[in-house]
Formats: structure tokens, sequence, C-alpha cells
């Protein structure tokens, strides 16, 4: 009978995906020992995509900026990484996080080096962002982006049909509901471990 992976296996292994181009990719919950890895990818991100992901020209990944993406404590606070099948480098990242004044909502961010674009890789991390979000209780995501953004507003319309809550020049930030849907069965005990170490942590956190 296998054995069912420990969080510790998991965050080390990873879950092996295909992507739809034959390339292959590991899928796992962030973990503190990825912030140099994240540092490397973002400065392998082109002018264009960096904009786009921070609706500014950033070419400096300041230590306020690198708090904001690493202070993940898988509730509240999700990133899901996508590495090379070495687990050397990122390729992409997954972020949501969620809204203290409406905690079924959560904002979420997507971003995937240069090379990596156009190879279903998004849509992956948005799959599996999306998955957690639904265990943590969170039904719709938002999202600000830059009003030609158009991949970000095509990959959000694969969740369902966005709905539009502001606009000003330039940006447009959009709402769209979270489907209660399955994901790809090699992701199913990554989810399966990442619902279990969440509870596990909580229950270690409150008193009786």
């Amino acid at each position: 009978m296998p054995r069912s992976r420990s969080t510790e296996e998991l965050t080390a292994l990873g879950a092996p995906v295909a992507l739809r181009d034959g390339s292959h990719v590991r899928i796992r919950q962030w973990s503190p020992s990825d912030r140099e890895s994240l540092v490397r990818g973002f400065y392998r991100l082109s002018p264009t995509s960096s904009y786009r992901r921070f609706l500014s020209a950033a070419p400096v990944l300041t230590s306020a900026m690198l708090h904001q993406l690493t202070d993940i404590d898988h509730r509240d606070h999700e990133a899901i990484l996508a590495l090379d099948e070495r687990e050397k480098e990122g390729l992409g990242v997954a972020h949501y996080v969620r809204s203290i004044e409406r905690p079924e909502l959560a904002e979420v961010a997507l971003t995937v080096i240069d090379d990596w674009q156009g190879r279903g890789l998004g849509t992956l991390l948005l799959e599996v962002i999306s998955a957690r979000a639904r265990q943590e209780g969170i039904k719709t995501f938002s999202a600000l982006m830059l009003a030609e953004n158009r991949e970000m507003r095509d990959l959000l319309d694969r969740l369902g049909p966005a709905r539009v809550i502001d606009q000003e020049p330039g940006t447009v930030e959009v709402e769209v509901a979270i489907p209660d849907t399955e994901v790809a069965p090699e992701l199913q005990e990554l989810l399966r471990i990442a619902a279990r170490h969440v509870a596990r942590s909580s229950g270690a956190g409150s008193g009786s």
C-alpha cells in the first residue's frame, strides 16, 4: 500500500506535473527556504512582465516588497510555487491574500517568468491556488491589473465571468467567483496535505 507523503516530503519534492507543451514542473506550497529563488525569479522578469505584476516599474526588490511577498501563513496568505524539475529555480508563483473586511474574498496575483509564459503554467497555478482558497473558505477572487493585461483577464475568465468593480485610468479591478471544481489527480494529494498541515498548525496554536 503506497504511503502518503508527509508535509515535509511534499515541500521538498513537490508534485510533478506535465504542462500542455510536454514540459514538466513541480508544484508545491511556499517554504521559507524559497526566498532566494523568489529573488532570482524577480530579476528574470522582463520590464513588461514586472510592470504588469507590480503596476509600476520595479527594477529593485526592496526589503518591504520581499516581506510582503514572503509573509505567508498558508491560511490568510497562501503562495503556490512552480519550480523546474530539479527544484533549483522558480518559474512562477501564485498568491492570494484574504480580505479583512470580507473574509470570503481574497486578492489573487500570478507571476510567470517570461521564458515559461504561454505554456499553460499560469493556468495550472491559478487552478491550484483556487483549490487552496476554497479549502480555506474563500469563495471569490479579486484582481487589480493593467487594463491592457489581456493575459491575466483571460486567465481569470477560465474561472468564470469576471465582474468589473472599479476602473481607473490604465487599471481595472475585477471579481470572479471561484468554481467548485476538482484539480488534476496528481495535485489532489498536495491539497489534502496542505489542508491537514494548516489544521495541525491551527490546533497547535490554540489553548484549551
